[in-house]
């Protein structure tokens, strides 16, 4: 496969293009045309600009980016396309930041919110000793079978251990996505594996799960990681939740980790209590912050024993990766994800990318996999035109495979960039 970006620029040069997807499914080449390449600021050259969320279970960001790209160049071989990561601090995080950062991937094994070991990967860049981390890779729901989600017993215990090997590694700061989680501890478990004592009546660190909290009588820090405080937390959060109360992190998302009305009751009591034995010798502890109940109560971990601060997912992403430098330049831009809807202008990725763009006055075009009636509020919200890639009527499952769904994401976008190319040329 010869691919217009590795064709020598600078000189003119002649390749025949042919194209596959990624799994290997080639597509008959057009005409099998010779296709000129030359110097970038040649007039004519459309530079496009592509950021994609993940399809959820189907692409990942950098799939989808590659799938519209290759859709692109098959409408318009001389264009170019800049195909960047992108995540709200969800799921994809780790990947996104750590290739768009220039970074690398570690796998180390952890304890899992079962209390079972399991793999979780986190993102390191060594130029910056900056660390990434997904909490859900660690004790996300995901991890556990639905038969066996219980707050009470789920723990944080190996998020704890993945920032501790971090810091190990030398890295002092950190970026965290804490969506996805299946626990409900406070962030007790990850504070007991950085040395934090949450101790019982007799001196012993209580049990994990939210169950330990109702055994806590004290914190301390003696025995805390030392590098701990050296170290600051960029924390994605884009809930605006209290640790207690109705809004807090039991009412509102214990049920959706299997917690009963009774769970509900006991928890939020005992993230109560934990909260003021922590504002006893923890200054910063605020139990109403608005962000401490994310993540049953991670935020509030987060914000009370560490440097950290909670931000928008998106913007952190679109910071890190400095996507602003790649839309500036580009005449339009592109993004998408999973699912197009009201949500979607509700701080969501294709959203934070549509603002970045309007800044600079771009167009921006959008794709996914489903698109609601509701999606008209994306026009409104920076996206001038948006497309669902789905071309036939399939199950959900044929639509979510990989190769199908990068094969309906390229053909989509190179009929969408056909008609602007179509555009350009009468311009």
């Amino acid at each position: 496969m010869v691919r217009p970006d590795a064709v020598g620029s600078g000189k003119r040069r002649c390749a025949a293009l042919q194209y596959c997807f990624s799994g290997g499914v080639v597509r008959e080449t057009i005409g099998y045309k010779a296709y000129c390449f030359t110097e970038e600021k040649e007039r004519g050259v459309m530079k496009v600009t592509v950021a994609m969320d993940s399809l959820k279970g189907s692409l990942t960001s950098l799939e989808a980016g590659e799938a519209i790209r290759q859709g692109i160049l098959w409408a318009d071989p001389d264009a170019k396309v800049t195909v960047r990561p992108l995540a709200d601090g969800g799921e994809g995080t780790v990947e996104a930041l750590a290739l768009g950062m220039g970074g690398r991937t570690e796998t180390i094994t952890v304890t899992g919110p079962l209390g079972d070991p399991v793999e979780c990967v986190y993102g390191i860049v060594d130029e910056t000793g900056t660390a990434i981390v997904e909490m859900s890779g660690a004790a996300g729901i995901t991890l556990v079978p639905d038969d066996k989600r219980n707050p009470m017993h789920t723990t944080t215990y190996g998020v704890g251990e993945v920032i501790r090997d971090a810091i190990s590694k030398g890295c002092r700061r950190f970026i965290v996505g804490i969506g996805g989680s299946a626990t409900n501890d406070g962030g007790a478990g990850m504070l007991q594996a950085m040395g934090f004592g949450m101790l019982d009546g007799a001196g012993n660190q209580v049990a994990l799960g939210a169950k330990g909290l109702a055994e806590l009588e004290r914190i301390t820090d003696t025995d805390v990681i030392p590098a701990l405080r050296e170290c600051t937390f960029r924390v994605a959060c884009d809930v605006t939740n209290p640790l207690c109360g109705s809004l807090g992190a039991s009412a509102v998302y214990g049920p959706q980790k299997g917690a009963d009305a009774d769970m509900v009751q006991e928890m939020d009591g005992w993230l109560s209590r934990y909260a003021d034995l922590a504002a006893k010798s923890f200054p910063k502890a605020d139990k109403n912050h608005p962000g401490t109940g994310a993540a049953g109560g991670l935020g509030f971990a987060f914000l009370t024993f560490t440097n950290a601060v909670l931000e928008s997912g998106i913007q952190i992403v679109l910071d890190e990766t400095h996507l602003e430098d790649y839309v500036k330049d580009a005449d339009i831009v592109v993004t998408g994800e999973g699912r197009l809807d009201s949500q979607t202008v509700m701080g969501k990725a294709p959203s934070g990318v549509a603002d970045a763009a309007k800044k600079y006055g771009k167009p921006v075009i959008a794709f996914s996999g489903c698109v609601t009636e509701e999606a008209r509020t994306c026009n409104a919200g920076g996206i001038d035109a948006y497309f669902s890639i789905l071309r036939e009527v399939v199950t959900l499952e044929e639509a979510m495979a990989r190769d199908n769904a990068a094969k309906n994401m390229a053909d989509t976008a190179e009929q969408v960039f056909r008609l602007v190319k179509t555009f350009r040329g009468n311009s």
